[in-house]
């Protein structure tokens, strides 16, 4: 992708060399679209993230197009590139992006938009869709950010809102069927990719922001409303219901340099219906759809032989909650044995049953075992419906230390609504608790080896959930907590992790932002913001410069906490779980109630019965008690 004297004087080169096992690569010639798929971050993060290969495939496995990926070089890689007037290019043809018909972005978080704007920049791209002329890429967005893009929208073209695989086969199809003088990007005028925008909005799932006027409401918000008689009201998120029938990367091209995640991976399940109030995936990825044991097995076997890994991954918000999940991973062992592949499972849930589970993928090799109990105190945890007892808890980390772990990673949530102090230092008496069950059945030299992480996260309320109308904690109660867990978490066997308040407070303005936000985002990146996620290169003092300048107050919208009929600038999206359901859990929320999933206690009303029919049936496995 680089040139070599550029790679000769950069860090990482096989960064961006490209050529690697598994690509693919078609001549221009033979394909009627050209798609670059990007993910905003560095190789190694981009390399690992399942959504993007899934698009690859989804692209490439037609006769008719064909997909490449580029990713966001680091700083030093960048700074050359703009001396020498380097393009950004794809990984596969080397090809500017300005090239392609099609330039598709992933917005997993906010800390990326920075991010987006440098990939459009290196590119040579205009940063903003107004500005593009009939000759530039339809710049599109997707990913869970897209459930919330008005911070970013001016800056999109197009965002494809839920699942991405059959929307964008929809907008290849279309693409391939409308009129060259509206696709054909050479001679294309700026009136037939006005056209061709309204073209894609027929499209469903997909949201064209340029053909949405603004308006400001009673709370200061720029509330998006349709300018052109072919936009809708609102945007209605894709639902793929048949996941055996989707493609998934059986071929996944391998990396050159470690991934974040190096392994392979399949997707086991998506969606999750247990409801935890703080969590946007558990409300905009409903219903819950399972691939079949035959699928799974025949798709571990391929992506083996195909890249000789001797890790499979498997992927899904919970996995202990699909249904077949003991016979899964014995069919997996089956398949596998021979070749020595040992199964793991990320996710879990905070029981003995998940980790006999663990147990029983991990008796080779023990890793780290990851539970997340996300509030210290029963009170919290009925708050944020996590439907988790200290017992539960409890028994779990004994089994794990029974079974021979010494290694566990715990995850918790601060500032949750209705927090107090004593909630946070009950976070401590858990770990306390853990440290003391490790004294208690490891051996004096298994004891010895004994580490727990901690890790400490502030809640982002997020659009879509419970919390969307509620503010974040203000910094200085933050801080306080997180110094309540410095100082009592001293036990040099606990390693103790607490969010970075400012980048925090950052992320939760973004997140219920509103096109005011576009300027700001705008600013910090003109004044060096890039790399947002990544502590050493934060930089909060170029982020407050551009709230002032555009008269935005960062701490306000971070912490603003909205009326319950206020209107609110992701109410353009339809994700399919209905206000009237958000606003009841809120109020459960408020009163401690607890809510239990639908899949023990039947329908509990959330609304995706009106989007896809009747929700996939499925097996209830989370054992007595989990039901309330």
């Amino acid at each position: 992708m680089l040139p070599d004297d550029i790679l000769n004087r950069i860090e990482t080169p096989a960064r961006y060399i490209g050529g690697e096992l598994n690509q693919v690569v078609k001549p221009p010639s033979e394909v009627a679209v050209r798609v670059a798929l990007c993910y905003p971050d560095t190789y190694e993060v981009g390399m690992s993230h399942a959504g993007l290969r899934v698009l690859y495939e989804t692209v490439n496995r037609r006769d008719d197009a064909a997909a490449e990926r580029v990713f966001l070089p680091w700083p030093d890689a960048a700074e050359l590139m703009r001396e020498q007037s380097v393009p950004l290019a794809t990984y596969e043809s080397a090809t500017p992006l300005g090239q392609f018909d099609m330039l598709g972005i992933t917005l997993q978080h906010e800390l990326t938009y920075t991010n987006v704007l440098e990939v459009l920049d290196l590119a040579g791209i205009p940063l903003r869709s107004a500005d593009r002329s009939g000759a530039d890429p339809l710049v599109v967005g997707g990913g869970p950010c897209a459930f919330n893009a008005e911070p970013v929208a001016d800056f999109f073209d197009l965002i494809v809102i839920g699942d991405g695989e059959e929307a964008l086969d929809d907008l290849l199809d279309l693409l391939i069927e409308l009129p060259d003088e509206l696709t054909d990007r050479e001679g294309r005028s700026d009136e037939a990719r006005e056209q061709l925008l309204r073209e894609c909005a027929r499209v469903g799932g997909v949201y064209v922001p340029s053909l949405y006027d603004t308006r400001e409401s009673a709370e200061g918000l720029l509330i998006p409303e349709p300018s052109d008689p072919g936009a809708p009201e609102r945007v209605t998120r894709r639902v793929v219901e048949d996941l055996d029938v989707q493609p998934w990367p059986t071929r996944p091209v391998m990396p050159w340099t470690e991934a974040v995640h190096d392994r392979a991976e399949v997707e086991i399940a998506r969606g999750c219906t247990r409801g935890c109030r703080f969590c946007q995936a558990g409300m905009i990825y409903r219903p819950v759809r399972e691939r079949s044991l035959e699928t799974l097995g025949e798709q571990a076997e391929q992506i083996i032989d195909a890249t000789g890994y001797d890790e499979i991954s498997l992927l899904s918000l919970n996995c202990p909650d699909y249904t077949q999940i003991s016979e899964l991973i014995d069919e997996l062992h089956e398949r596998l044995a021979d070749r020595r592949v040992s199964v793991g499972m990320p996710s879990l849930r905070v029981d003995t049953f998940s980790v006999g589970l663990a147990d029983r993928i991990q008796r080779v090799r023990k890793s780290g075992l990851t539970l997340a109990p996300e509030a210290g105190s029963q009170r919290m945890r009925d708050i944020i419906n996590k439907d988790v007892r200290e017992a539960d808890l409890l028994e779990a980390v004994r089994a794990a230390f029974r079974a021979g772990w010494q290694r566990v990673k715990l995850y918790f949530l601060i500032g949750l609504p209705r927090e107090r102090d004593e909630d946070v230092l009950a976070i401590a008496d858990l770990v306390d608790a853990v440290l003391a069950l490790g004294r208690e059945e490891l051996s004096k030299s298994g004891y010895g080896r004994l580490k727990v992480n901690v890790g400490v996260n502030a809640l982002i309320p997020k659009p879509h959930t419970p919390f969307q109308w509620t503010g974040m904690t203000d910094p200085a109660t933050l801080r306080r907590r997180r110094e309540l867990l410095f100082e009592r978490l001293t036990n040099r066997r606990v390693y103790l992790s607490v969010t970075e308040i400012e980048r925090a407070l950052l992320e939760a303005a973004l997140a219920r932002g509103d096109r005011a936000l576009s300027a700001v985002i705008e600013a910090a990146w003109r004044d060096g913001a890039v790399f947002d996620g990544w502590t050493e290169h934060f930089k909060p003092d170029a982020w407050r410069d551009a709230f002032v300048e555009h008269g935005v107050a960062l701490e306000e919208r971070a912490r603003v906490t909205l009326p319950r009929d206020a209107e609110l600038p992701w109410d353009v999206i339809d994700a399919g779980v209905t206000r009237e359901f958000l606003e009841a859990e809120l109020e459960r929320a408020i009163s401690g109630e607890p809510t239990p999933d639908c899949r023990a206690a039947g329908c509990r009303g959330c609304g995706m019965t009106a989007l896809v029919g009747d929700c996939p049936p499925v097996r209830w496995t989370g054992g007595e008690g989990d039901a309330r």
